[in-house]
């Protein structure tokens, strides 16, 4: 019986943190890519492993990773991985603990599995289409909250210049931050906090995996127009993203000056 595209992932995610977690971020040989920041040789040794792995097992599925030259062959399958070796390479060379391996599959745009694990942490964030979602196979669900004020809000600070918000007015949220971009969208699939916003274009692999991890648990999701998250594009980047409780996401989308009239 063939294992699962699920199951494939998951398999893959624990995988990758073992190859990770052989090197020393703080010494680990890094170069920049021009216009997407440093990369490591960890980076690459997962990728590679990935490439080997998932492509092994489903060699008929397209492949986008961002360690990998994009050669548009993908747009021709119908499932292609997405696949971000190490979300948070900067964490990871500072020694810290909160980067993480996204790891999806989508079908005609739409994400159908996830996976992400942050293994300094030992946290494993799944989901499947129409399968729930969970953190180490424990089930997780988004928070209740619909008021914006006070809400629990994952997002740089440039996010918060008055001039993305209608009116020029911020709301009063309380603010935090990750530099993981996978590991925010999972905090607010397990409910730690209400909503999480990045308004300029975000690559597909930083945000596939935890597209469907938060929808699966019950949150709402859309770039910053408000429109639905597409996957698998010629360039593979969606208009910024806007993720938060099923309550909330309206009224915080409503309230960006991005918002449609």
């Amino acid at each position: 019986m063939q294992e699962s595209d699920l199951d494939l992932l998951i398999r893959a995610a624990r995988a990758s943190g073992e190859i990770a977690l052989r090197y020393s971020g703080e010494t680990a040989k890094s170069w920049d890519k021009p216009g997407q920041g440093p990369v490591t040789e960890a980076d690459m040794a997962v990728n590679d492993m990935l490439a080997e792995m998932l492509r092994g097992a489903r060699p008929d599925y397209g492949w986008l990773s961002e360690e990998t030259e994009d050669g548009g062959d993908r747009l021709a399958a119908d499932r292609v991985f997405i696949i971000d070796p190490i979300d948070g390479t900067r964490s990871f060379m500072k020694g810290e603990t909160t980067w993480a391996h996204s790891l999806a599959i989508a079908e005609h745009g739409e994400v159908i599995a996830a996976a992400i694990f942050l293994p300094m942490k030992d946290r494993l964030y799944s989901a499947g289409k129409g399968l729930g979602a969970s953190k180490n196979d424990a089930p997780i669900r988004a928070s209740r909250q619909t008021d914006l004020e006070g809400a629990r809000m994952l997002a740089a600070k440039p996010s918060y210049d008055p001039t993305n918000w209608r009116g020029g007015k911020v709301p009063p949220v309380r603010r935090s931050y990750r530099p993981s971009l996978a590991y925010r969208l999972s905090l607010v699939a397990e409910g730690r906090y209400d909503a999480m916003l990045t308004l300029r274009k975000s690559w597909e692999w930083d945000i596939a995996a935890g597209d469907l991890i938060l929808r699966e648990a019950g949150a709402v999701t859309s770039d910053r127009n408000g429109g639905p998250l597409r996957f698998n594009n010629p360039l593979p980047q969606v208009d910024g993203v806007v993720a938060a409780a099923p309550g909330l996401h309206g009224v915080l989308s409503r309230s960006l000056a991005f918002w449609p009239d």
